[in-house]
């Protein structure tokens, strides 16, 4: 008996009237629809993950597939869960991180899909992740657990969807992408920092963060402790984020006036300049960031200094 949805099944019958041109297409497809349906039998499973996450860049459909296919985010939830007892005290193996981690590539298909990135959100799917961003363990198999999971995240953000960055909001995701963008590797800190930057350039997300002192004053610290780990070891992919976080906070006219006062000096010489050479972009974004706070702010008006 099928388990798979009508919508599904629909999708079959139509590969099937492909012509012959397309009948290699075809099979390849019927492949598809076999290893989504050995993603419910546990002993089949992990050959139907590594086969799927080869393909999610070569079906576009696949994210409406997998969602909508009987019991199949139930199993990819299955294989995340499975792995909590891993973490305390923290026994992750390379073959286990490499077996979530394609369920997670998975996860990430359908967060990045418009047809199922809303329903992923509504089902707080994301939620089941934020362990994974918890861990410290510098391992590998933990980093790359931590790195897949950070991807997910990423793929909502990239979209600029204000869905998304409302749900995030009602999360833990800031304290727990602070805190790899201070102890990470420099691959996590890179998308840890994106995630940010996504979250600040939405206007719901800057004044999240600028609201209090105490979220606009983590934000900032962990920000100057990361420009000055990258005056000792630079890289431009990661001071590319680490200064568009920066110009956007100054736009918030409190946190520009922080800044003032905050900003690192290695933002101001010449520090990354050889860093920068080729990097036109943030190059411009220091510039905008360093004239935006050397503007003066307008004289307050008479009710202003009587508040």
């Amino acid at each position: 008996m099928s388990r798979l949805t009508p919508i599904v099944q629909n999708m079959i019958n139509m590969s099937a009237q492909q012509s012959p041109a397309n009948m290699q297409a075809a099979v390849d497809r019927e492949k598809i629809y076999s290893w989504i349906l050995e993603l419910c039998n546990p002993d089949t499973r992990e050959n139907a993950l590594l086969e799927l996450s080869k393909k999610r860049e070569v079906v576009p459909d696949l994210a409406p597939m997998l969602w909508h296919s009987f019991g199949t985010i139930a199993a990819l939830l299955q294989e995340i869960t499975n792995i909590y007892v891993a973490m305390i005290p923290p026994t992750l193996t390379a073959h286990q991180s490499n077996r979530v981690c394609n369920a997670l590539a998975l996860m990430q298909c359908v967060a990045s899909h418009p047809e199922t990135r809303s329903a992923f959100l509504q089902a707080h799917v994301p939620l089941f992740l934020y362990p994974f961003l918890h861990t410290v363990s510098k391992t590998r198999p933990f980093e790359y657990l931590r790195l897949t999971s950070l991807g997910v995240i990423g793929a909502l953000v990239k979209t600029d969807e204000q869905e998304v960055i409302t749900f995030l909001l009602t999360t833990e995701i800031i304290p727990l992408c602070l805190r790899i963008m201070e102890n990470g590797s420099e691959l996590s800190k890179t998308v840890a920092t994106f995630i940010l930057q996504k979250i600040l350039l939405d206007d719901s997300g800057l004044c999240y963060i600028c609201q209090t002192y105490d979220r606009f004053s983590h934000v900032a610290m962990i920000l100057g402790k990361m420009v000055l780990s990258l005056a000792k070891d630079p890289s431009a992919r990661l001071l590319k984020h680490v200064v568009r976080c920066y110009l956007r906070l100054s736009d918030n006219p409190r946190a520009r006036e922080a800044l003032r006062q905050c900003l690192p000096d290695q933002l101001r010489d010449a520090t990354f300049t050889a860093c920068l050479q080729e990097d036109n972009s943030t190059k411009h974004w220091l510039a905008q960031l360093i004239k935006n706070l050397e503007a003066q702010p307008p004289p307050a008006s008479p009710a202003q200094q009587n508040m």
